[in-house]
């Protein structure tokens, strides 16, 4: 018989790439917002007893871009807090005791220079321009892991990705991320004929950047070596790249020949922000899609996109 799992956020980018891997073996159950608010937390609680859950991935979350980060921080803090503990204290009220929840890079401290390990989580100040999101997604993780310590038999476990880009991303320029966004940018600038594309700061912040569909393998092995999976795993490429260097990867990938310019008056974000994966290296984990196979397959998704027309 099927594993069953209840995988939120399953119409987003990175329950979509889930469901891509999961839904040949196992019972999935994947509701939409308006089938389940995760926000109503009585109607999670009923949704669980109505359905035969052993298992939850939580991918839900208000996500956005550095535009929309600082524009809703409270609405980011809010709405991902209570989506989280709804998740994870009605699994607990509910018995399943295997739980996956998604964190963020985001949630570590801004100024450090050197990967960043598990272990470096709130010790140090968050990057401003997130900070609401951050603060969510690290109070979930520390849930999740104060619920497994008071009662072993609940494992709550939480991966943390790095920037995430793929399939099903977000192209909307007020809501995208980075190769999203310049994947957009590129694609106007090749259709408009413009030779200049504006690139927010100084260009050389450096962004580790995984291929979604690499979570959702790595989402998978979960599942499969879930005894073994430690409380709290990075997941990430273990390495960076200069924000420039995205932006000619992608007009490689796009056919975009003009000039970049700097726009200094507009945000960097952090210096850099590259998670340490030895652990996931340790456990049997490696991201397997290299940077130009994952911009031409995000490019090739993105042209069926009404936004692309």
């Amino acid at each position: 018989m099927k594993k069953s799992i209840l995988l939120t956020g399953g119409s987003g980018m990175v329950g979509s790439n889930v469901r891509d891997h999961l839904q040949a073996n196992y019972t999935l159950y994947a509701p939409s917002h308006t089938e389940l608010d995760l926000l109503d937390r009585q109607a999670l609680k009923q949704y669980l007893q109505s359905h035969p859950v052993e298992m939850i991935i939580h991918t839900a979350g208000a996500v956005g871009g550095i535009h929309t980060n600082m524009k809703y921080m409270a609405q980011f803090l809010v709405e991902n807090w209570n989506m989280g503990q709804n998740v994870v204290l009605s699994a607990r009220e509910a018995g399943i005791t295997k739980l996956i929840n998604l964190g963020s890079s985001c949630m570590y401290p801004k100024e450090w220079r050197r990967p960043l390990l598990e272990e470096d989580i709130l010790t140090g100040a968050l990057e401003p321009t997130n900070e609401g999101y951050a603060i969510a997604k690290s109070a979930v993780a520390r849930l999740c892991s104060y619920l497994q310590r008071e009662d072993p038999r609940y494992h709550y476990k939480t991966i943390i990705p790095c920037n995430l880009y793929g399939k099903y991303d977000s192209f909307h320029p007020e809501k995208s991320h980075l190769i999203p966004a310049i994947i957009h940018k590129l694609h106007w600038a090749v259709k408009r004929g413009d030779q200049e594309v504006t690139i927010w700061g100084d260009g050389q912040a450096r962004r580790e950047s995984l291929y979604a569909g690499d979570l959702a393998q790595c989402i998978n092995q979960t599942i499969t070596r879930f005894e073994t999976l430690p409380e709290i795993l990075n997941v990430g490429v273990g390495h960076d790249r200069p924000i420039d260097e995205y932006y000619r990867a992608a007009a490689k990938v796009i056919g975009f020949h003009g000039r970049f310019r700097h726009d200094l008056s507009r945000p960097s974000g952090v210096a850099r922000k590259l998670v340490d994966v030895s652990k996931a290296q340790q456990w049997g984990w490696e991201a397997t899609t290299k940077i130009e196979e994952g911009i031409a397959t995000t490019y090739e998704y993105y042209l069926t996109q009404p936004i692309a027309q």
